[in-house]
């Protein structure tokens, strides 16, 4: 069974900060946050630009360029964060009735700036397994930026976070952009290196952790997660790139683009490099910042937009979420004959 992308949606918001000023607002030189931390600019979010919203307005996007009626979608997948309009609410459902899928039923996952890969895993075992499920929409919104202190050093490796939404829809016997193998990995070492310390049942909201700043994200063993990180993480990023190829029956020398999350500028380089590829095969996202989740949805039409994809392409979307959690999916993109 053939499952394929009908189309994609990005919606990003109008507003960015840049480089030079989050620079000025960290107090660290303006070159290590455009260099070495690849930031020009990222997009934040206005009064309008909810997270759930967000990933709204890209599912429109997503629907008006496949010339699909809402009605005809089976399951709405939400892959936005968890950091929305309300907590303890199901923004599936909010945005399945905003757009009028009617027919669908919907839920919300999450495995952070993850989501998406493991998303497009989920949908297609789902798709396979059910006979009534033949039309799925992923979408959502990232805003997860508002956590972050500038003045907090241990979260500097943050201080790319965005805001924007994104869309997939995936439908059965869809020749086109044909969805294949996924490879997820997880490590529960990390899955406490990063939280927002406050909010949670440990630690109820007060006025005294408010007025301490415990609503941010923050790391409690910036060292230790460091050591960590440079012993697992590229070799995981490595391993998890080439498994799904693998188990997508074709080798890393078939790659032609690699659509991966922002990160460090040296990071980036060093995938493809170990890949065998160049910067002709990836597009690093250095306008945007990491919209957490989104960055896959936006690296692929950024890509389409430029000329660089071809029928027949191997392509794999890359991602890494907190907690800590790599994931790859492949696509033959366009109409290439598997």
């Amino acid at each position: 069974m053939q499952i394929g992308i009908v189309s994609t949606g990005i919606y990003l918001p109008e507003n960015y900060v840049t480089g030079a000023e989050i620079a000025r607002l960290a107090g660290i030189p303006e070159q290590v946050v455009e260099e070495k931390m690849g930031i020009r600019k990222k997009p934040m979010p206005g009064p309008e630009d909810h997270t759930c919203e967000m990933g709204i307005k890209a599912a429109r996007i997503a629907l008006e360029k496949a010339n699909l009626d809402p009605l005809d979608i089976d399951l709405v997948i939400y892959i936005g964060e968890e950091y929305k309009e309300y907590p303890l609410w199901t923004a599936g459902i909010k945005l399945q009735e905003e757009i009028g899928a009617r027919n669908a039923w919907a839920f919300d996952t999450a495995l952070r700036c993850g989501t998406t890969v493991m998303a497009l895993k989920l949908a297609k075992g789902m798709m396979v397994s059910d006979p009534a499920i033949n039309t799925v929409l992923l979408a959502g919104g990232y805003r997860n930026g508002d956590f972050i202190d500038y003045q907090n050093p241990r979260t500097r490796f943050m201080y790319n976070l965005g805001a924007g939404g994104g869309a997939i829809l995936l439908q059965k016997d869809h020749q086109e952009n044909r969805l294949l193998e996924t490879e997820m990995i997880t490590d529960g070492s990390f899955s406490e290196d990063v939280v927002v310390v406050a909010g949670g049942t440990k630690n109820p909201i007060t006025a005294e952790s408010l007025a301490r700043g415990l609503y941010q994200l923050d790391v409690l063993d910036p060292e230790g997660m460091k050591e960590r990180l440079e012993q697992k993480s590229m070799a995981n990023f490595l391993k998890v790139i080439r498994r799904s190829v693998e188990k997508s029956g074709f080798s890393e020398k078939d790659i032609a683009y690699v659509g991966m999350l922002h990160m460090k500028r040296s990071a980036h380089e060093f995938v493809l490099r170990e890949l065998g590829l160049t910067e002709e095969n990836s597009i690093y996202l250095e306008d945007f910042g990491h919209i957490g989740q989104i960055d896959q949805i936006l690296s692929l039409e950024l890509a389409e937009k430029a000329g660089k994809l071809k029928d027949g392409d191997i392509v794999v979307l890359v991602s890494a979420g907190i907690g800590y959690a790599w994931g790859a999916t492949t696509i033959v993109w366009g109409k290439g004959v598997l």
